[in-house]
């Protein structure tokens, strides 16, 4: 293993993912966002805990805010009694960016979900993903593509 190959895998490696997200939404979008966080709550997401399932951003006033992230404390019995683990966080970004997902938030038909939490260096980030809601259809063209690659990989892996 050399140098760079080490050093790829100290700055990127995902703590938790939202599976969902490329299912439900068609993402046309990324970008990436610090959150802030408490200490307990960065030990619980190096442990791999924590979900993003039904978690989306909003902006208010001049703040973007993570809603509906459910990060478990990471020991319950050294946790102060007044922990959210649903709490809102806070997300930092710059005030143009701020400014952008706020016009993005408005307009219709479009949400930003957050795809997963990775971290880079020591500081943890959010990969955002500005998205687009799929129709029953489209999650129904998706499975049958999904199951249609899967056979092919078994003909092939069979050969």
């Amino acid at each position: 293993m050399n140098n760079t190959q080490i050093c790829y895998s100290y700055f990127m490696s995902a703590y938790i993912q939202n599976k969902k997200a490329f299912f439900n939404y068609e993402i046309t979008e990324k970008l990436t966002a610090g959150v802030e966080l408490l200490g307990l709550e960065v030990k619980s997401l190096r442990k791999g805990q924590g979900s993003l399932e039904g978690a989306y951003v909003t902006v208010r006033g001049e703040e973007a805010y993570l809603i509906g992230s459910h990060i478990p404390p990471f020991q319950t019995s050294n946790t102060p009694k007044d922990y959210e683990p649903m709490r809102n966080r806070r997300l930092l970004l710059t005030k143009k960016e701020i400014t952008e997902l706020g016009a993005i938030e408005k307009k219709k038909g479009l949400t930003i979900v957050p795809i997963s939490v990775y971290n880079h260096g020591r500081k943890i980030k959010v990969e955002l993903g500005i998205a687009r809601g799929k129709k029953s259809f489209d999650k129904r063209e998706t499975i049958k593509k999904r199951d249609s690659d899967r056979d092919i990989r078994r003909t092939i892996k069979e050969r």
